[in-house]
Formats: structure tokens, C-alpha cells, sequence
């Protein structure tokens, strides 16, 4: 095999044309292999094959510096840069991370995992480089998705007046140009506004499409054909006009004409844009047909590209599920995406409601101020945006949303630990972020139900509300379902040593820690918390007064959280006597594993808190008083036993 010779890019730039094709065919069957045991994202990655072996084959990293937007597609670059014998490591803790990682690889110039940073940050490195006087290149591959992000249009304003030697190559990987780079549609805009061509435009639209039979698929024949032409003008205009240089577009699976368009750009001065047209999951079929179903992918069978496992309906799937039913009944209801409706569980809602469901691509800010212009014109918007996708948007819920208090429900989905995409995609922080923004309500719920509770609680509410929920699967169906009211936490267990406090995925695991210190001989109550924002400071009051251990038991940062909110409570009341064990995540950046590894590693897991618990002092002074007490009752029975059976022999 031609791969096996190849180990670092010196080695593949000795390969002729021919021996190229034949490692890009080996390197994608390398990565389904890989993938479908690791998991991981597989459409992406097959999509750049290879481009990523034409920029390392003219470029010269680690020299020259290459910034990958997402970063979720360079498991090729890894291969390519001394990381193939470890590939199968991917996404598996102390393994290779899925997203570039500056720790790993001195080819890897700068860590991302979220859209559209990567033109801001090479543009950064161009400056950098030219103040310092070296004479490197600055490289960055973005997806055209990922300029619907407003931050790429930002960056491309300032590094298209910046006269910067830097190539920003556009991986256009569903010829979506014209629809997500916003700027566009200011260019057709007086074109688009005449009277005369809006009018004519209907009126030949009406005329094609009754013609019987074909007239609908002629009109889309036709809209095809323009947006065809429109791909081959605009962007030219578009990007030329803001300052780059505009090279391409160019078949992206040509291995020559990409090498010898690089080898161009390469000897050019100022700010180019070379636009590269890719396929989605090219070579493996499965891939190709369904790119959005493989972008992340769990473990698959390569012959039918069919998951392994699954099948249940997630957290996600119980709340989209649920918002279809409501929005049945309450026509205000609306639903915003940004970009990840499948992923959110808005599929359903978008194919019943289509004139209530608005996919703004990835612009999480937008996404929460368009819920602002909604809600205060009178609709519920509501928001399922992952965790830590919705940091990007936190000036919008202060700023737009929660001043004026305005009854928008965003939703925290993948809340917590999401495991295998690492530090960039964990959602540790949104319970500390929205802890400290006045007129925010957060919730998270124990269990499908309590979800479903919560969802038609918010969306009553008419207040500013964050619900927060995990990846995956709920852990116990609870039977125990009281009715949500604000800022009142839930009493599921009732005990008199320890005192469990939880909250959302975290409720399941303290009821079965609660029912294990049982065995021990110790009596736990176990509070769900439901509520961080506002916390039910009476209840926890009244179930400290006996404990001699509280445990709060959350899976977000130990700051900010439930830790923050019943350690406020006890100094606040001036609680003594008890003391206070936090079981969350530390103020570290939580790296890539299963989240059962992570958890265990975080000693976060079953067997760890019950260990912490039973070795806390106060309660094995407490254990010990009882145990006293215990035998002292013992005797005490012993001895008016005694005298019952003299008085008894004296009769």
C-alpha cells in the first residue's frame, strides 16, 4: 500500500500523480474503517481528501501554517502528519482528539472546534508574521456553511482591506454560496426590488408551472439554471469587491488542478480566496446520499452504513416531540434553528409548522435576537441550541432578551458532558453563565416527563427561560412527577443523615447513590433541585436542619452552579453543623472520552461519590453516636429485660 510508505507530507510530496490517486482511495478507506469503530465525523473528512494532500503537498507545514475552520475534517491532516498509527485512538480518551489540537502536533497551528474563527484567527497569524519580519504562509479552509457565521464576515471585511498575504480557501461543499454568504443578496438587491422583474418573474413562474403535468418541474429546471449562473458570477463579485483575489471554482477531488491552483496562490501577493468545490462523503456511498447523517456519526456497519446500537429517543427527540404537541394547540409557538434541526429535534416540527420554523444557519447570535423581535411582537419562540454553541450568544440573552424580559424558551441541548468531541463541545458553563443574568429562569429536568412538564411550564410562563438537558438517553423513569412550579425543587427520597441535592441528568444517579448508602445502614434524602434560577432556598433550609452531610451532585462547573446556590444558602442562613461536599466538574477545560471514562476520571461517577460520602468526618462521628447510641439502647433492653424475668423468678 501506497499509505503505508507515507508518514509525514515530505513523504507524500515524493509520490507522483498516479500514486497520489491511489493513496487518496486508501486514505478514505482508512478513515471508514476508523470511523465506523470510533465514531466520529466521517462526510466531512471524506469530502477533503484530497485537497488537505494537495496544500500539504505544495505548502510546507509546519512552516507554513494551516487554520482549520470547525476543524472537525482533518483526520486526513492527521494521517498526513505523523498521526496515522495512532488514528485509531480517535475521540477515545488519552487518544487522538477529533478537532485540531495544538498539544498534539506541532502541525496543528491553532485549536478550533466551533464555526467560523479560522479566517480572524490566520488573519491574526499574517499580522503577526509580517510585525516579526517572516516570510511564511497563512492557510485557512472554511465551509461555506460556516460563512453564515458572523464572525467570517467580519474577518473577511478587515482581511480584504488588510493587504495581508493570506489564502483562505472556500471548501464549497454543497454549492450553497449565494444563499449563505449574507452580502450577496445586497448585491441582487436592486436588481430583486424593480417592479418590472419582481412582476415578470411571478407572472412566468404562474404561466410554466400550470402547464399540465410538467409545469412545476419546469419552473424548478429553471430556478436551478439561474442559481447555476448566479454560482459562477457572484461570488467573483462578491469577494472581489470587499478585496481578495478570486481564484476558481475548482473541481476539489482533482488532485492536478488543485496543486496547480495552490502552486498560484502561492506566488501571489494580498489576500486571495480560492474556491474549491468538494462533495460531501465522497467515495462511500452511504455517505453521499445521506452527508447530514454521517457528519457525526456513532459506530456503523461499513457494508449498510447502519448505526450500531441506538434506536431510543433521546432527550432531544422527547422535546421536539412534545413542542409538535403544543404547538398544535398554541399557535404562537415558533421554532429557531441554527443550522442543527435534526440535531435538536426540530425535524418533526419544521415539516408540520414550515411557516413557523426558521433555520437561520449557524448564527447563534441572530438566532436569539430574530427570538427577541418574535417574542415581543407577541409569538413564544423557542430555541434548542447545544450548549456550547449557545456561549456565542450570550450578549443576546443579556441584551435583547432578559432586560426587557422578554418569553423566549432557549434550550440548552448536549448540557454537560458530551464526551468524545472534547473541551470545544462539552456544556459545562451555561448554568454558571445564566446564573448571573437577572429575569433568566433555569431549569433541568430529572426525566422525559419532567421535560415535557418543564417545556409546557415555560412556555406558560411568558418570562425568559433556559432549559438545560444532556446528550443521550434519560437513566430512570421517575414515578414521582410533581407539578413544576418556579423556583420549587422536588423531594424524591426522604432520609435524615445525608442530604443528596441534584439536579437534571444528575437526579438519577442520586436516587441510586441514595438507595446504596441504604444498604450501608444510611438514611439519604434526595432532593431535585429542578430549578438553579430562581433555587428554593426554604426547602433546602428545612432538610439541612438534621443532616450532618449535604452532597450536591451536578454535571457543570463547580462555580456558578447548584455547588454555588446551596453553599449560598447555608452561609446565608448561618447553617452550622453540616458540611458541604461538591461533586461537579473543576475550573479545567474537561478533554475528549466516553462520558462514563470522563466521569469516572472526574470522580463523578456512582462508586466515587458514595466512597467520598461514606469517608466524610461528620458523618462517621454521626455513624459512630449512633452506633453508641444504638448499643446503649441495646443494654438498656437487656437490663429491663433482666429485671422483668427476676421480678417474674421472685414471684
Amino acid at each position: 500500500m501506497v499509505l503505508d510508505e507515507v508518514n509525514y507530507p515530505e513523504d507524500l510530496r515524493k509520490l507522483n500523480t498516479e500514486e497520489k490517486n491511489v493513496l487518496a482511495e486508501e486514505i478514505r478507506e482508512k478513515i471508514i474503517e476508523t470511523v465506523s469503530n470510533t465514531g466520529g465525523h466521517l462526510a466531512s473528512n471524506l469530502g477533503v481528501v484530497e485537497l488537505t494532500m494537495a496544500i500539504h503537498s505544495v505548502f510546507d507545514c509546519p512552516k507554513d501554517k494551516i487554520i482549520w475552520d470547525v476543524g472537525h475534517q482533518t483526520y486526513v491532516h492527521k494521517i498526513l502528519t505523523g498521526r496515522k498509527d495512532k488514528l485509531d485512538t480517535l475521540r477515545q480518551i488519552d487518544g487522538l482528539a477529533g478537532f485540531p489540537k495544538t498539544s498534539e502536533s506541532e502541525y496543528d497551528s491553532f485549536d478550533t472546534g466551533h464555526s467560523s474563527t479560522s479566517i480572524s484567527v490566520a488573519l491574526g497569524m499574517a499580522r503577526a508574521r509580517d510585525i516579526k519580519g517572516e516570510n511564511h504562509k497563512i492557510i485557512t479552509v472554511i465551509g461555506d456553511g460556516a460563512l453564515t457565521g458572523g464572525m467570517a464576515l467580519e474577518a473577511l471585511n478587515d482581511a480584504g482591506s488588510s493587504l495581508s498575504n493570506i489564502i483562505v480557501i472556500l471548501n464549497d461543499n454543497e454549492m450553497s454560496i449565494s444563499k449563505n454568504v449574507g452580502g450577496i443578496s445586497m448585491v441582487l438587491s436592486k436588481l430583486r426590488t424593480k417592479g418590472f422583474y419582481v412582476k415578470s418573474n411571478l407572472k412566468g413562474k404562474k404561466l410554466i408551472g400550470e402547464i399540465p403535468f410538467v409545469g412545476k418541474k419546469m419552473v424548478k429546471l429553471i430556478q436551478r439554471a439561474k442559481r447555476g449562473i448566479k454560482q459562477l458570477v457572484i461570488p467573483k463579485m462578491y469577494f472581489e469587491d470587499i478585496g481578495f483575489r478570486y481564484l476558481g471554482p475548482v473541481d476539489g477531488h482533482n488532485l492536478e488542478k488543485l496543486e496547480d491552483i495552490l502552486k498560484i496562490c502561492k506566488e501571489q501577493e494580498g489576500p486571495i480566496l480560492l474556491h474549491v468545490l468538494t462533495k460531501k462523503g465522497k467515495g462511500y456511498k452511504p455517505a453521499e446520499e445521506n452527508p447530514d447523517t454521517f457528519h457525526s456519526t456513532s459506530k456503523f456497519e461499513i457494508e449498510t452504513g447502519k448505526k450500531i446500537g441506538g434506536g431510543q429517543n433521546d432527550w432531544s427527540g422527547a422535546m421536539g416531540d412534545k413542542l409538535v404537541a403544543l404547538a398544535k394547540e398554541n399557535k404562537n409557538i415558533v421554532a429557531i434553528t441554527a443550522a442543527m434541526a435534526g440535531g435538536t429535534g426540530l425535524s418533526e416540527f419544521a415539516k408540520k409548522y414550515p411557516d413557523r420554523f426558521f433555520d437561520v444557519g449557524i448564527a447563534e447570535q441572530h438566532a436569539i435576537g430574530l427570538a427577541g423581535g418574535l417574542a415581543r411582537e407577541g409569538l413564544v419562540p423557542v430555541v434548542p441550541i447545544y450548549s456550547s454553541f449557545m456561549q456565542r450568544a450570550y450578549d443576546q440573552i443579556v441584551h435583547d432578551i432578559c432586560i426587557q424580559s422578554l418569553p423566549i424558551v432557549m434550550i440548552a441541548d448536549r448540557a454537560g458532558i458530551v464526551g468524545n468531541d472534547g473541551e470545544t463541545h462539552q456544556g459545562l458553563l451555561d448554568m454558571a453563565f445564566g446564573n448571573t443574568i437577572p429575569n433568566l429562569n433555569i431549569m433541568a429536568p430529572k426525566d422525559y416527563k419532567e421535560l415535557e412538564n418543564m417545556l409546557e411550564f415555560a412556555v406558560d410562563l411568558r418570562k425568559p427561560v433556559l432549559i438545560r438537558y444532556p446528550r443521550g438517553t434519560e437513566e430512570i423513569q421517575f414515578e414521582c412527577q410533581t407539578p413544576v412550579t418556579l423556583g420549587k425543587a422536588e423531594i424524591l427520597k426522604e432520609g435524615t443523615e445525608v442530604c443528596l441535592v441534584a439536579i437534571g441528568k444528575m437526579v438519577a444517579r442520586a436516587y441510586k447513590i441514595a438507595e446504596t448508602l441504604e444498604e450501608k445502614g444510611i438514611n439519604a434524602t434526595v432532593i431535585n433541585a429542578r430549578f438553579i434560577k430562581p433555587f428554593d432556598d426554604d426547602l433546602l433550609k428545612d432538610k439541612l436542619k438534621n443532616a450532618s452531610v449535604v452532597a450536591t451532585i451536578e454535571d457543570g462547573t463547580v462555580k456558578g452552579g447548584l455547588a454555588s446556590e446551596v453553599e449560598r444558602v447555608i452561609v446565608d442562613n448561618k447553617i452550622k453543623d453540616v458540611e458541604l461536599i461538591k461533586f461537579a466538574y473543576q475550573d479545567e477545560f474537561v478533554k475528549h472520552g466516553k462520558t462514563e471514562e470522563i466521569e469516572v476520571r472526574h470522580h463523578l461517577d456512582n462508586e466515587s461519590i458514595v466512597k467520598t460520602i461514606m469517608d466524610c468526618k461528620k458523618l462517621k462521628v454521626r455513624l459512630s453516636l449512633k452506633a453508641i447510641k444504638n448499643r446503649g439502647q441495646k443494654c438498656l433492653k437487656m437490663i429491663e429485660n433482666n429485671m422483668k424475668l427476676k421480678k417474674s423468678q421472685t414471684k
